[in-house]
């Protein structure tokens, strides 16, 4: 039996999302909502509303068995993942960082039996990943070396097609030189690989079509004030390449 082709993460593929999980998204956001007016005020959620209820309807759509989250700093993200996989009634956590503030604030009814954190450097601690990794977050140090760590370390251990995600990456229009956004840039760019970005710099009018969108299906509502959304998705590619050139011109297509 041949396995249909996992989707393009695109504009129209995240609308549709969009539709399809409406109220169980709704659902999520006054989870989220009720979260963080119940939080401690020190906890700093580090998502904005877009890039979060992507990586919602993404989890939602993939149904993965085991999620990757490396960079959890007080839970924001962590909580979100963890309600997604809730919601598709399967699927465990896998996360990574080297501060202990997500234990203490991410909701025990939801971490129970499903969620595995590993304090620690994740370069020391890759024994931990599991074999089978459906869905990687990425949200850690968005330096250069890092992210050269994870492309010659850690995405070859991935199979093909996963969805990944990258935070800070477009806080402008274009990623700062030597950061892991324009190494993961000229990544894709050597493996001939897209991403998609709801960016309010470097996608304007897909940024103001999922808020028209939103606004439609009535999940316009902030949970947050921040709107950056500074996240870019793609999928693992088939065949990635080991190396690549740091002359390499950085990617610009463009998904305004």
């Amino acid at each position: 039996m041949t396995t249909a082709p996992a989707p393009t993460i695109t504009l129209d593929h995240i609308s549709t999302l969009y539709r399809t999980h409406r109220d169980d998204l709704a659902r999520a956001r006054e989870h989220m909502r009720a979260h963080h007016l119940a939080a401690d005020p020190t906890m700093t959620p580090q998502l904005d509303d877009i890039e979060a209820e992507i990586t919602y309807l993404l989890l939602r759509q993939h149904q993965p068995q085991n999620v990757v989250e490396i960079g959890t700093y007080y839970g924001w993200s962590t909580t979100w993942i963890l309600t997604a996989l809730a919601h598709n009634g399967t699927g465990h956590l896998h996360s990574f960082d080297i501060v202990d503030h997500a234990p203490h604030h991410v909701p025990d009814d939801l971490a129970h039996d499903r969620w595995t954190f590993t304090k620690g450097d994740v370069r020391a601690k890759i024994a931990h990943i599991p074999t089978h990794t459906d869905y990687l977050f990425l949200d850690a140090a968005h330096n250069g070396w890092f992210a050269r760590w994870y492309i010659n370390h850690l995405l070859p251990l991935l199979d093909p097609h996963i969805p990944i995600s990258v935070h800070d990456v477009f806080h402008q229009r274009y990623a700062l030189p030597f950061t892991e956004g324009a190494v993961v840039l000229k990544w894709l760019t050597n493996n001939t690989t897209n991403y998609f970005t709801a960016s309010a710099a470097r996608a304007p009018r897909a940024h103001q079509h999922l808020i028209d969108l939103r606004t439609e299906l009535g999940l316009n509502e902030p949970i947050r004030t921040s709107n950056t959304n500074p996240m870019i998705f793609f999928r693992m590619p088939q065949r990635p390449r080991p190396g690549y050139s740091l002359n390499t011109p950085p990617q610009r297509p463009d998904h305004t």
